[in-house]
């Protein structure tokens, strides 16, 4: 899934894909003065609208099937697992929504690998499928998604030896990892800055995800700078990467046709 913010020194809602649009955080994106027609154009001019491309990269989720799993029996009768004893759990993996489960005998389920929440609900409730197929008396309970991992690109560079000593909440030991590291209360998440402009966004959910973008946005602004022609390259290069990916399918209506099977 795929997010895409116009951001200015004003910050506008993000919308996720999904029609979910939040709010701007912390009064930025509120009412605008309004100016002539000719300082508009000079503004406009001036300065470029860059766009920020939010895409999520894995959605963590867990839930339970309220019955005890025989793990060997999975292990012997079902598709695309292993079994490894001294760990206590299963893994099993489906190809489409690409995700793979993690199953302990508790009946516990989590998931991972899914690119929004929505194909994280529908991974979760195939994976209960496969088990009730199995013989088992399944029932699809508690579930939540746990985690959510997101990474963008800022149109700029950033100087975060600059930016580290400015903000105390900022953590940066370049000895250990070369990114700094942010943390949010509200929202709730924790941000990797890089030097690149890269930011990698760890956070309960995507609505998260986008807040947390929306509100590092004007702190790194002001430490914005060039990007070095290396810079650019591996950049580019990260983001083809990024769009590699197996081809979209109607996410809707295949939650609608699990929904339909569960009623």
């Amino acid at each position: 899934m795929m997010a895409t913010a116009v951001q200015k020194n004003s910050l506008e809602g993000l919308s996720n894909g999904n029609g979910l649009v939040h709010p701007p955080l912390n009064g930025y994106g509120g009412d605008v003065e309004e100016v002539s027609a000719p300082e508009a154009a000079a503004g406009d001019s001036a300065v470029e609208e860059p766009e920020i491309d939010i895409m999520i990269n894995n959605v963590v989720c867990s839930f339970s099937v309220r019955c005890h799993l025989n793990l060997r029996e999975i292990a012997l009768n079902g598709i695309n697992v292993e079994y490894r004893k001294e760990n206590g759990k299963i893994t099993m993996k489906l190809r489409r929504p690409y995700t793979t489960a993690s199953i302990w005998s508790s009946g516990k389920v989590t998931c991972t690998g899914a690119t929004s929440e929505l194909q994280a609900k529908i991974a979760a409730r195939r994976f209960a499928r496969c088990l009730q197929k199995l013989g088992f008396k399944v029932r699809f309970n508690n579930y939540r998604v746990v985690n959510v991992l997101g990474t963008c690109s800022m149109p700029f560079a950033i100087k975060i030896n600059s930016f580290s000593e400015r903000h105390k909440e900022a953590d940066y030991e370049p000895e250990l990892h070369p990114g700094v590291t942010y943390k949010l209360q509200s929202p709730k998440a924790t941000l990797k800055i890089f030097s690149t402009g890269s930011v990698t966004v760890t956070a309960p959910s995507v609505a998260d995800v986008q807040a947390a973008i929306e509100y590092i946005f004007p702190l790194v602004y002001e430490f914005r700078k060039e990007r070095t022609p290396e810079e650019a390259a591996l950049l580019a290069l990260k983001k083809s990467r990024q769009m590699t990916r197996s081809p979209a399918y109607d996410e809707e209506e295949e939650y609608q046709e699990e929904e339909s099977d569960w009623d």
